[in-house]
């Protein structure tokens, strides 16, 4: 066995609980997590969580669901935390979901218990389902209780798929699948006890609580914003001297607008503008959401080097990103340590440079879909790889792979298929664009007709047949748009990700 089969073995080996109060014990005065500024350290959040735990101990059994639906706070971090010690299947819930979106997720999780913000609290006291607990009030009263012993293959998080092109379907993710999807990253990202990470992401996504599980288990640091504004995440990287960032192609668009609008100052470089802080950054991670190369580029010259994109699904974790010495702004990559995938098309294996199926194995990658037994046969081959949907390539010279779409995106007109992100790409290299969606719509001669809308850069006008032309000049005319519309904003979901549904 090499070193790096060993350290793939033992990547699922541990659970989130343990390797932070390791990190409790090591070194207990050392700041875990701020929200807002609002400081923890590792040793008040070990007491913090405990104390949860042993509340929640009196209300429900290992094992039952507790929906967690509030913003970043530490009553978010401490609640969090303090069930994974219970042995409490936590379910996350967006904090604005609706009376109709919290029903599905509290029937179908079979939630016992709910701790919320007092506005998800009232929407969700007034289903009458289960009871509900202010999270502001735990963990700062009661005794202190370690919690009960859980293992690497118990349950520690339900999460639910983002319903962009269907209902969303529960995901289980045991504690080591949690633990092994974090630290195959930091191991291929280099990471360290004296990393501090800074994001305004939320944490009931995992992309933003990965990052908190990061720093409980280098015993480091995080500071995380509950709201994301370009200038107060500038200043909290710049005061706390953060050496890595999380954010989605959203925020950092947004940085990149205000460092435009900054003033330059003398001499070359960024100049004192509030994106010249992020200078200082060794690790700008992007994912979530496809970053365009243009736009990659151009963070490059700001950041100072090039981001890291990286590439994961709810399903799986983290699973494939570029490495840290050789990053490009086109490609999410290789695979993580550990981490096993293949592409695959209708004759079998792709050839390579040809587009497949991105299909993944791993000791980060879950079991099955939550009381879907169906949607579970439908999402793994015969032989246990799991099915993402996406469409990739890798490129045979670099051994990367390249993001195309996702398969049920695809646009099917006259016969031939059209990935959205293609075209996507090509109208976002127009200089009057600043954004681009892509769909089909239904058409009686073509089947689907591609269809884009647009977002346009300040100070420019739309010329929808200047559009279609600068297409028709980079694509073949079959994927090019017929129609284009302009629109002030694209609909996103809260990691950033395009609800093309609503644009249809």
């Amino acid at each position: 066995m090499t070193g790096l089969d060993s350290f793939a073995a033992g990547l699922d080996g541990d659970t989130i609980p343990a390797l932070a109060a390791a990190s409790a014990a090591a070194r207990p005065g050392r700041v875990a997590v701020t929200v807002d500024g609002e400081p923890l350290t590792h040793a008040e959040l070990d007491d913090g969580a405990s104390r949860v735990a042993g509340w929640l101990a009196r209300r429900m059994r290992p094992g039952d669901r507790v929906l967690l639906a509030a913003a970043a706070s530490v009553g978010f971090v401490r609640c969090y935390l303090g069930a994974l010690k219970a042995g409490a299947v936590v379910v996350l819930a967006n904090p604005g979901y609706t009376a109709g979106e919290f029903a599905h997720l509290v029937a179908d999780s079979g939630a016992v218990l709910a701790l919320a913000d007092s506005g998800p609290a009232r929407v969700l006291s007034g289903l009458g389902a289960l009871p509900v607990a202010d999270i502001a009030d735990r963990g700062t009263e009661g005794g202190r209780v370690p919690g009960v012993a859980v293992g690497p293959r118990d349950i520690a998080l339900l999460a639910y798929t983002s319903g962009t092109t269907g209902r969303p379907k529960g995901v289980p993710l045991t504690h080591g699948q949690l633990a092994a999807s974090i630290r195959s990253a930091m191991a291929a990202w280099r990471w360290s006890a004296d990393d501090v990470l800074a994001h305004a992401l939320p944490l009931y996504h995992q992309h933003g609580l990965s990052g908190l599980h990061a720093a409980l288990i280098a015993g480091g640091t995080v500071h995380i914003r509950s709201r994301f504004s370009p200038a107060d995440l500038v200043r909290t990287i710049g005061q706390t001297g953060a050496t890595v960032l999380f954010a989605v192609p959203t925020i950092y668009q947004a940085l990149l607008a205000t460092d435009a609008d900054a003033d330059p100052g003398p001499g070359p470089g960024p100049g004192p503008g509030l994106a010249a802080d992020l200078r200082g950054l060794r690790l700008a991670v992007c994912g979530s959401a496809p970053l365009n190369p243009a736009l990659a580029e151009r963070l490059a010259d700001v950041l100072g080097r090039m981001p890291l994109i990286r590439y994961g699904t709810t399903e799986t974790g983290l699973d494939v990103s570029n490495p840290i010495d050789r990053r490009s702004g086109d490609t999410v990559g290789v695979p993580l340590p550990g981490v096993l995938a293949r592409l695959m098309d209708n004759q079998g294996e792709a050839e390579p440079g040809a587009d497949g199926e991105i299909q993944l194995r791993g000791p980060q990658v879950f079991s099955g879909y939550w009381h879907d037994p169906a949607a579970t046969q439908a999402a793994f081959t015969p032989d246990g790889w799991f099915r993402t949907g996406d469409i990739g390539a890798v490129d045979p010279a670099t051994g990367r792979l390249s993001i195309k779409g996702r398969t049920k995106e695809m646009i099917i007109t006259g016969g031939l298929n059209v990935y959205p992100r293609e075209v996507e790409i090509v109208l976002e290299e127009h200089p009057s664009v600043a954004e681009a969606a892509v769909t089909g719509i239904q058409h009686e001669r073509w089947g689907e007709q591609v269809t884009a809308w647009v977002v346009l850069r300040d100070g420019h006008g739309f010329d929808e047949g200047a559009l279609i032309a600068h297409a028709r000049a980079r694509l073949a005319g079959y994927k090019c748009p017929k129609q284009v519309f302009q629109r002030a904003a694209l609909p996103r979901n809260h990691v950033g990700k395009i609800v093309r549904s609503a644009l249809r």
